[in-house]
């Protein structure tokens, strides 16, 4: 069989790979805190006819060799944690993070579940929760008399009630930091966990050992550039087509030499 034909499948399937991370940044570029993936490949082991560096002769040796390709193939997809923009809401339970960190969120298999949607809302015991309903973690009551409530950019949470003359602090907001971010799996929901490639969760408060500060009254928007994954689908598009014309090539030689020498 022609080795051409098996080669330009492996550019097939690593572009149809490109065009599902592709399609799904599109698809989530309306969702809050949503981090776009980039599909990294590498090239498939070599055969080697000549070794580079090998003996021509007893006194030369080759400067090249002879190596053929096999292909390619997706090796990751990489989430991109470069910051959202802030798209203001006004509602006070909208909270966005301005630089590192995530929030934290407690899911019904008692682990602990990381996010950068800030969309907070508040359950019928007036905790705060995620759309989902996970609770936020550290836990944080809002009391049912809440005139109003104010989130600081250190996380700090005040709300006013009535007859007191001065605001009733509520709790923080404890953010967590990962040293590798991009290790970090998605869940779905908005949600990542931890991995052994992640590192360990690292606890501070909005502002302090790098994190960032968090801003009321907005959501952090994806980081999806629409005109970016755009020009990235036509690029995919082109090379899958060029790699179907690879097929057809090879075909085309083998029809030739089947017909000639048939």
């Amino acid at each position: 069989m022609n080795q051409a034909l098996w080669i330009a499948k492996t550019g097939l399937d690593a572009q149809h790979t490109r065009m599902s991370t592709v399609s799904n940044n599109l698809a989530n570029v309306n969702t809050t805190g949503f981090k776009k993936d980039r599909a990294v490949f590498e090239d498939l082991i070599y055969q080697t006819v000549r070794q580079p560096g090998a003996q021509a002769t007893q006194d030369q040796q080759l400067p090249s060799g002879l190596q053929i390709g096999t292909g390619v193939r997706a090796v990751s997809t990489e989430k991109m944690f470069t910051q959202g923009n802030l798209q203001q809401t006004d509602n006070s339970l909208d909270v966005a993070i301005e630089g590192r960190g995530f929030f934290q969120v407690l899911m019904p298999n008692g682990d602990i579940g990381y996010t950068r949607d800030g969309s907070f809302q508040l359950n019928a015991d007036g905790e705060v929760v995620m759309s989902n309903g996970y609770p936020l973690q550290p836990g944080l009551f809002v009391p049912p008399d809440t005139q109003s409530l104010a989130i600081g950019k250190d996380g700090t949470v005040t709300a006013q009630i009535p007859g007191q003359a001065e605001p009733v602090e509520l709790g923080n907001i404890q953010l967590a930091d990962f040293v590798n971010p991009a290790g970090l799996q998605a869940i779905g929901e908005n949600l990542f966990q931890e991995t052994a490639a992640s590192g360990v969760a690292q606890q501070a408060q909005p502002g302090l050992n790098g994190t960032g500060t968090l801003v009321q009254g907005s959501l952090e928007t994806s980081n999806v550039n629409i005109a970016e994954e755009l020009v990235n689908m036509i690029e995919t598009q082109r090379a899958y087509e060029v790699n179907s014309k690879a097929i057809s090539a090879a075909d085309q030689s083998l029809q030739f030499v089947n017909q000639t020498i048939g």
